[in-house]
């Protein structure tokens, strides 16, 4: 059953994991050496959709260090990061955060936007696609940020982020010897992984970075 803005306690893991390891590992060499020599925890979420979003928001554009030392500072400032807490404090305070002038008008309107109804939405409940177009209706979300929502707070299996430069760079290395490939090869070379799209792109950011990132 759907929970109303997606809040739940604990960790939770995707029931999928394990037979998306064994699919992936049968339709691709490449993907079944990458499964093989990257045993890290599966894929988890937090469960908040809105906390996924704000540190989506914070990671658009700059490295993983950058964006988990600006969230440091975030967490910081507020304590836990809501809604609430984000609009009692001045748009100062969260540029000397280290977000830019633009990012922190965006996580003021998506606050705004969670406490004036985004809140009540079963995101649980939404297709991937419903889910991706309430998102990018916010001011601040496109079709990246919209992926690191379904990808680590809701957990769906087949999203493929073919902008991510992450793994864009994996699959240029693994699959075409360092060679730039185009959106449209990167979306045949991962057709095969369908419908665990999801799964195959968190082993191709291990390729690059053992250390998992979590939104």
């Amino acid at each position: 059953m759907g929970v109303p803005g997606f809040v739940d306690s604990g960790l939770q893991q995707p029931e999928y994991w394990e037979e998306a390891k064994e699919f992936l590992a049968k339709v691709d060499g490449i993907m079944s050496r990458l499964i093989e020599g990257h045993e890290h925890p599966p894929l988890s979420s937090r469960g908040d959709a809105f906390l996924t979003l704000m540190r989506s928001i914070v990671g658009q554009q700059i490295s993983s260090r950058a964006a988990d030392s600006v969230w440091g500072r975030i967490e910081n400032l507020l304590g836990a990061v809501t809604p609430e807490r984000i609009l009692g404090v001045s748009y100062d305070d969260l540029r000397a955060c280290g977000l830019s002038g633009r990012k922190s008008e965006y996580v003021v309107g998506i606050a705004e936007a969670w406490l004036t109804g985004y809140s009540e939405i079963v995101w649980s409940g939404l297709s991937d696609e419903e889910a991706t177009s309430r998102l990018v209706g916010l001011r601040g979300v496109g079709e990246w940020t919209a992926e690191m929502v379904l990808i680590f707070s809701l957990l769906r299996p087949d999203v493929f982020p073919v902008a991510d430069i992450g793994v864009i760079r994996s699959m240029e290395r693994l699959y075409n010897q360092g060679n730039a490939l185009s959106e449209s090869e990167l979306v045949a070379i991962a057709e095969p992984w369908r419908p665990y799209r999801t799964v195959a792109t968190w082993y191709l950011w291990r390729s690059s970075d053992p250390e998992p990132v979590r939104y």
